[in-house]
């Protein structure tokens, strides 16, 4: 380390991908692109090395299951290194790991930089951490030889537990047909995404900066509400800031000029009808990856609840509706709550019981997210509101008859706003209001359509895509300085 030169190890690594359902070998591409190293953290018998027998899978062609990985990290470290330059190998320490899991949730890895680096030769800003590969590329110098780059960890046991999203394991094929498994390769995106520097090295919960120095991230972001940007913000209101629900956006040039290319209107659910009351007004959503879009489909109708369970005034629709809940919901927009089985499940029964859409009351305190999963056919829009509002809803539903409410639900597009941006059209980052430890700030908003890889949730929907018109995160490490 020269005498002008800063280093400090990143402890708090990176930024965690989960995913929810009803209740986060070196290769070089062509000239000039970025090589990409995998440096294999498992011991032998498991992980990236485990040699339980394995069939071909959507063009993988290894033999055994520590093969298939490898070969879905090659394929996704190829995609990355075609997009990016540097004269440095970026080298990726992985290995797969148990990590946090439910039957109905599970972290499907984590990964960031080991190292940050400020006033290295080559530098563009002073007094600045960069993450390691960036300031390897900007200055044309390895600056930590005996250290990886990144460090990922994927879980182990993902869909092969009853305890951790069974039945919903990475698809380890490379053509993107997941069906209702996880796509490992988006996994894999997202996660380089974060080493690459797509991640906060400020203390989002103190406001405090890594040993006092800001980061190139921290350059950014912007407090729209304000317009000044984290450099220029106190620690308290940084704090603030991270848990604005929208108060937080990304303010760089290759974003700005690329968002218009990428995203669509935003989708609006309003509530009103002669017995909305309280609940009356335009709701924040999630909206579902399966299904068509509520800006395409443009649904209105009356909301009608589902009520399985008359003491808690609760139902799931995971099973069959029958009896009056099927009687309620045809025609109407059905209202369920979240909770015991997959939200792909509760649309297929309430649609089958001729619900033109479907709204889901989360069982949580919180900012309501997407909703995950794949079926095509499913073919009514679905959106996921939070439990207050779910609360307000069903508080003016207690008076409805059988088959009618006065609740009208619309669900359509505001073609004067793009989906996840602010009022200057710069897309959102990912605040919700309870901070959430490894995904508030470092991620781009739940609320942009179409989703973006770099959501705290891998969505089924996402294509390998990392550029514009699909998607926008290069831009953002343009911004960054790759």
């Amino acid at each position: 380390m020269k005498r002008n030169e800063m280093k400090h190890s990143v402890k708090r690594i990176a930024a965690v991908l989960a995913v929810a359902f009803g209740t986060g070998f070196g290769t070089a591409g062509a000239a000039q692109a970025a090589e990409i190293v995998i440096v294999n953290g498992n011991a032998p018998g498991v992980g990236f090395n485990d040699p339980t027998p394995a069939e071909p899978v959507g063009g993988n062609t290894g033999k055994t299951l520590g093969e298939q990985r490898l070969i879905a990290f090659t394929y996704a470290a190829n995609l990355w290194g075609a997009k990016l330059e540097s004269p440095q190998p970026i080298r990726i320490q992985a290995s797969f790991e148990p990590l946090n899991c439910t039957a109905n949730s599970a972290t499907l890895g984590s990964a960031g930089t080991l190292e940050v680096f400020s006033d290295f030769p080559g530098a563009p800003k002073a007094d600045t951490w960069y993450p390691t590969a960036l300031a390897n590329k900007l200055s044309g110098v390895d600056q930590s030889p005996d250290v990886p780059d990144i460090r990922a960890r994927f879980n182990s046991r993902l869909g092969l537990a009853d305890d951790c999203l069974p039945g919903s394991p990475f698809y380890l094929g490379l053509d993107g047909n997941h069906g209702s498994a996880t796509d490992f390769v988006a996994v894999l995106l997202h996660e380089m995404g974060h080493g690459l520097g797509f991640q906060s090295f400020t203390d989002e919960e103190t406001g405090e900066y890594l040993a006092g120095v800001p980061a190139i991230w921290d350059h950014f972001m912007t407090d729209n509400r304000t317009e000044r940007k984290w450099t220029q913000l106190s620690e308290e209101e940084r704090v603030a800031n991270a848990v604005s629900g929208d108060g937080l956006s990304w303010d760089g040039p290759h974003v700005n000029a690329a968002v218009p290319d990428v995203l669509g209107p935003r989708g609006v659910v309003t509530i009103s009808g002669p017995a909305a009351g309280g609940a009356a007004g335009e709701l924040a959503f999630g909206e579902a990856s399966f299904g068509p879009r509520i800006t395409e489909a443009g649904v209105t109708g009356q909301v009608l609840p589902v009520v399985e369970n008359r003491a808690t005034n609760t139902g799931l629709a995971c099973a069959p509706l029958t009896g009056a809940n099927a009687k309620a919901v045809r025609g109407n927009i059905a209202l369920v709550d979240r909770g015991t089985c997959s939200f792909v499940i509760k649309a297929a029964n309430v649609q089958a019981a001729g619900a033109i859409a479907m709204i889901v009351a989360d069982n949580q305190p919180g900012d309501p997210a997407g909703m995950s999963g794949d079926n095509p056919d499913i073919t009514i829009p679905s959106v996921r509101i939070s439990q207050a509002a779910g609360d307000a809803l069903k508080a003016a539903l207690a008076r409805r008859s059988r088959t009618s409410s006065g609740v009208i639900a619309k669900l359509g597009a505001d073609p004067s706003r793009l989906a996840g941006t602010d009022d200057r059209n710069r897309i959102l980052m990912y605040t919700p209001t309870t901070f959430q430890p490894g995904s508030s700030v470092s991620h781009y908003t739940t609320a942009a359509s179409p989703n973006q890889l770099m959501e705290p949730s891998i969505n089924g929907d996402l294509t390998h895509e990392l550029e514009p018109p699909k998607d926008l995160t290069l831009p953002l490490l343009k911004d960054l300085g790759w």
